[in-house]
């Protein structure tokens, strides 16, 4: 029997926008061609300053199961999981790939949380983007490159209400409000991935 996540992936597909109850979610394939996202792979990979936050689940802090790096305007401070994240000043690759998000969103972002996923063993536990920081109306646009991973996300009081899609390199997935009050997601430990994932969550501060 196939599971509600096999189920509902096919909900997605390319180039395409899901109105759900509470939240808007977009996909784009290939925002950017293979040979783009492999060179920002690789460029981002070698140049941002990442680090494995301490961060506090249940009462206690824990190695969080990734790498990470904030990056993003000055003053563009941000507060996730008991750890205060000050700004480090945009680098021109990543301020190129802000760019682009802005294009194909029409939105504008003044910071991103960067994520390493170093194989399938890194992991992204169920959570919601609503931060006091965050403008509640403004979209968190996610850009994809490297290992291709699954997303998966689901409705906080109907919880039938689920959607995986997996996120391909050079790929764009924009949620629009108020999904991060409605819904939560997460990217799941996947056996036998081993191949490297960079993520970057681009977000508005206040």
């Amino acid at each position: 029997m196939k599971s509600a996540w096999s189920e509902s992936r096919a909900a997605v597909s390319h180039d395409t926008a899901e109105s759900f109850l509470d939240g808007l979610v977009e996909y784009r394939p290939g925002l950017f061609d293979d040979v783009e996202a492999g060179f920002l792979l690789r460029r981002l990979r070698a140049t941002l300053h990442w680090r494995q936050p301490r961060v506090r689940l249940f009462g206690r802090e824990v190695d969080s199961p990734r790498l990470a790096a904030w990056y993003g305007d000055a003053g563009a401070v941000y507060t996730y999981s008991g750890l205060r994240n000050e700004p480090l000043p945009w680098t021109a690759t990543l301020d190129a790939i802000r760019n682009s998000v802005e294009r194909a969103t029409g939105a504008t972002f003044n910071s991103v949380l960067a994520n390493l996923y170093r194989d399938g063993g890194d992991s992204m536990g169920w959570h919601s983007d609503d931060e006091p920081e965050l403008l509640p109306e403004a979209p968190i646009a996610s850009v994809s490159l490297g290992c291709p991973r699954r997303f998966r996300l689901q409705h906080k009081r109907h919880r039938h209400l689920r959607l995986e899609i997996p996120l391909a390199p050079g790929s764009l997935l924009v949620m629009r409000a108020p999904m991060q009050q409605s819904w939560r997601h997460a990217v799941p430990r996947e056996r036998g991935v081993e191949g490297e994932r960079v993520n970057l969550t681009f977000r508005r501060v206040a």
